[in-house]
């Protein structure tokens, strides 16, 4: 590959608070290294906008304005929920990709995001091959509901985790105060299809036995209702309230959603439609208690205000590294989070195959949910701990964050023809 190839950084799937943290490890890591990178360009909307030519000059933001990413949440340069099909599938799909890459003299790919994005990854490495234009792909991690494999944690998660887990003791405390005359349970749902990891981080809210949350219900434990029920009604016996907390992705005995929409996303995925009120309504039906439900849905990814110290730096980090591991001539890989030690918490950066990485999950193990099924053990807590410590608050003005907002000047498009997506 010649010198100063181009680079070309996007965002892909939900975002997280700390997304964009690794979005300034890229750009900062690449203009500390303009003798081998040239131009940082940014897909906008994620591989969308490099389907459709729709680049953004990260080199027309200034050095302040990047560094202000690291404390910034969502998708400073839109994301998408988008899956290239395999390449004999398509071909005019990837042969697009290779024309615009081709176009803007782009040698390097970053792709920011969970499973489905390490697959695209993946795609476009073996693209790179096959139609004859070098390309190194790397896969930036980020996913909320830690379910990558290979890397210890997700940059992304910690930071959910944190906010549950104060969520949850903080609403705990309301209830209870109010639970004599008033609500006796409370339940709270938290992002998470297939792995309980968000779900298991609110246990961190119990400083002792008897504190809530009292019910965690994880996708990778069946449900059973009246086994749920006699649970609710006992800790409403012993403590006068009952606080759940429900991961959207809980099953019943046939394998089925509890609150299953009916309809599916762009990866194909089941569209889940609210499981804390089906709870909340089958402990009203059956119990009586007076309850309350909340869903924390993307406030829980876009609380960059209570972020955890230690996601911020991991997900700086793997944007660093992800950089860095191009540079060595490393292709279809992706930068990992290497616990070396619980405690102290000591952590590392690895390196991953993107073959061991995409079209695969990572479910919570078992050892680490207790034996009864509804909460977590010593081990999961000893885990868990480290990935929330520290505060890393943004800048504040007027009593608001501030956060920054990007000009994301458009690069000038060099093909003629338009490609629909």
């Amino acid at each position: 590959m010649a010198s100063r190839k181009n680079a070309f950084y996007a965002q892909s799937g939900g975002v997280t608070a700390v997304i964009n943290a690794s979005a300034c490890g890229v750009i900062e890591t690449a203009r500390k290294h303009r003798d081998r990178i040239g131009k940082v360009y940014a897909g906008r909307n994620g591989i969308i906008g490099a389907l459709t030519e729709d680049l953004i000059d990260t080199g027309k933001e200034s050095a302040q304005n990047i560094a202000a990413l690291r404390h910034t949440p969502g998708g400073a340069f839109g994301s998408c929920r988008y899956r290239l099909k395999g390449l004999e599938d398509n071909r005019a799909q990837y042969q697009r990709l290779i024309d615009v890459f081709r176009a803007h003299d782009i040698g390097y790919f970053f792709y920011n995001g969970g499973g489905d994005s390490a697959d695209t990854c993946l795609k476009v490495s073996q693209l790179s091959a096959k139609l004859g234009y070098p390309i190194q792909a790397i896969h930036v991690p980020k996913t909320v509901d830690n379910d990558l494999p290979v890397t210890d944690c997700c940059p992304g998660f910690g930071s959910v985790a944190k906010y549950v887990a104060v969520s949850i003791k903080e609403a705990a405390l309301d209830v209870a105060s109010m639970a004599k005359t008033s609500t006796k349970v409370f339940v709270m749902e938290v992002m998470g299809r297939h792995a309980g990891w968000i779900a298991a981080a609110a246990g961190l809210a119990q400083a002792q036995k008897g504190d809530a949350p009292h019910i965690i219900l994880f996708p990778e434990i069946v449900f059973h209702q009246p086994v749920f029920l006699n649970k609710v009604k006992a800790s409403v016996d012993r403590c006068g309230y009952c606080v759940i907390v429900v991961s959207e992705g809980v099953r019943d005995a046939n394998g089925g959603f509890l609150a299953e929409a009916g309809t599916r996303d762009a990866f194909g995925h089941a569209q889940l439609g609210g499981v804390a009120p089906f709870i909340a309504n089958m402990v009203k039906e059956n119990l009586k208690y007076k309850y309350h439900w909340a869903v924390a849905d993307y406030l829980q990814r876009s609380a960059r205000h209570i972020a955890s110290k230690l996601d911020v730096v991991q997900s700086y980090a793997v944007g660093k590294a992800a950089v860095e591991l191009a540079l060595k001539g490393h292709n279809a890989v992706m930068p990992t989070i290497v616990r070396k030690s619980d405690k102290p918490y000591q952590w590392t950066i690895g390196v991953a195959r993107l073959a061991d990485v995409a079209n695969r999950e990572k479910p919570l193990p078992r050892d680490f949910i207790t034996t009864d099924g509804f909460g977590i053990t010593a081990k999961a807590r000893r885990y868990l701990a480290p990935l929330i410590q520290g505060e890393d608050y943004p800048p504040y003005k007027n009593g608001m964050p501030q956060y920054v907002v990007l000009k994301n000047a458009a690069v000038p498009k060099k093909l003629n023809t338009g490609f629909k997506i």
